[in-house]
């Protein structure tokens, strides 16, 4: 049996579960590796001749790594669980209160993409607002976590990033339907 399957205490931390620092800005060849190797030794193939208890322990450990690597993977869920494990719930659900100028500009691409719907040029020009705003927004959470431990703010941008992304893929549509 392996350390990680007898070792579930780590599952109270994805990030310690894969042996990476806390973090936003995650090294994900290092996460695709680690996943890997614990994917590798909790397979429900190197357990079939285990006890149950391996066995059941064995898969317990490959769900976890799913979710786990799911989770980091993904920017916004990443950041969602950091806020989470110090103690800040963005509160998705209800709390959809945003400044005024993120507002205004949500506003605003919602009217290019009305009024432009059948223009590929602009809607691209469009796009690449659209992506320069998510990745000016990805490097705002970084700073927030990483830089000023700040978890308020960072709960506040990943609600904006939510909306950057719903729209993002709205406009993507619009796009492909053109195409």
């Amino acid at each position: 049996m392996s350390v990680v399957v007898a070792n579930p205490s780590a599952s109270e931390d994805y990030f310690h579960f894969f042996g990476l620092k806390q973090q936003f800005n995650l090294d994900l060849p290092a996460l695709n590796q680690a996943y890997l190797v614990i994917q590798k030794e909790v397979h429900p193939d190197r357990h079939a001749r285990g006890s149950d208890t391996e066995q059941r322990l064995a898969m317990q450990m490959a769900t976890l790594a799913n979710t786990a690597f799911q989770t980091l993977k993904n920017p916004i869920q990443r950041g969602l669980y950091l806020c989470t494990l110090h103690g800040v719930n963005a509160n998705l659900e209800t709390n959809t209160s945003m400044p005024a100028a993120f507002l205004m500009k949500q506003l605003d691409w919602r009217e290019s993409l009305d009024e432009r719907a059948e223009d590929l040029p602009a809607l691209e020009a469009l796009m690449a607002e659209v992506e320069q705003s998510k990745q000016d927004t990805l490097v705002e959470i970084a700073q927030a976590i990483d830089g000023a431990k700040n978890y308020e703010r960072a709960a506040e941008l990943l609600r904006g990033l939510l909306f950057i992304d719903k729209f993002a893929i709205e406009l993507d549509d619009a796009i492909a339907a053109l195409v």
